[in-house]
């Protein structure tokens, strides 16, 4: 068995001006001081005069670094019901078969169809099942931390992802700051041609998936012939979590 790490590091980013990441680190001098000012207890009596080491996150949105998104982030209101959020999702949507999409071909901006996914799965020789867990490979994790980090990556269509719904994937992932198109690029449309449906489409398409974002790592990934693990952190009513996203391979 090889396990492979699909997800980013949780560390201090700055750079970006959306996913700001903030980490305060105590190390064992300062536990030591800790202890003392807690139990009276001085640093001769602690091994080699260290306290405990401590981290705290300042600054994490739950959407911050690699992360599950629950329906309750696209809507309020999923096909009539109150959307769920990410501590009322089943534990066996994100435990299953995955497939990699190879969408590296794809320029800043592209939309990844139907056909592009077909022709994907086919080449792969891969038949969707219900609950399988969907990866498109775009190459945009090296841009991850950097600046203009949101502006790169390809989207996927709301056609496309009802078809995959439609399939029984609840769960679809990709190594790019979102799922959709470049926000900047569907803002400009949604502007332009004044209409509904076409900002952030496949996001509030109504329907009840989760979508995993920012992922890294999919180029050491076959296209099929693994198992992602993503369990999300369980946030009380939150519209997302950060996930260790893990491919098994056999």
């Amino acid at each position: 068995m090889r396990i492979v790490d699909l997800s980013a590091r949780i560390e201090p980013i700055t750079a970006s001006p959306v996913d700001q990441v903030e980490v305060a680190y105590d190390d064992h001098e300062r536990g030591a001081v800790a202890v003392e000012a807690m139990f009276g207890v001085p640093r001769t009596l602690l091994r080699n005069g260290e306290g405990w080491a401590v981290e705290t996150i300042r600054r994490l949105s739950t959407h911050g670094t690699t992360h599950v998104d629950a329906p309750y982030h696209y809507n309020s209101v999923i096909q009539g019901k109150p959307a769920q959020t990410i501590d009322e999702l089943p534990l066996e949507w994100f435990f299953a078969p995955g497939v990699r999409i190879d969408m590296t071909h794809k320029a800043d901006g592209d939309a990844v169809t139907v056909p592009d996914i077909g022709a994907a799965l086919a080449r792969a020789g891969h038949l969707l099942r219900p609950l399988d867990i969907v990866l498109i490979h775009t190459g945009c994790d090296r841009y991850y931390g950097q600046p203009d980090y949101m502006a790169h990556g390809c989207g996927v269509t709301e056609v496309a992802t009802r078809w995959l719904h439609d399939r029984g994937v609840r769960v679809m992932g990709i190594d790019a700051w979102g799922w959709d198109r470049p926000l900047h690029i569907q803002a400009a449309e949604a502007l332009e041609r004044r209409t509904p449906g076409i900002f952030w489409e496949a996001h509030q398409c109504d329907l009840a998936y989760s979508q995993i974002e920012r992922l890294v790592n999919l180029d050491a990934l076959p296209e099929t012939g693994f198992t992602v693990a993503c369990f999300p952190l369980k946030i009380t009513r939150a519209s997302a979590a950060p996930a260790r996203v893990v491919a098994i391979l056999d």
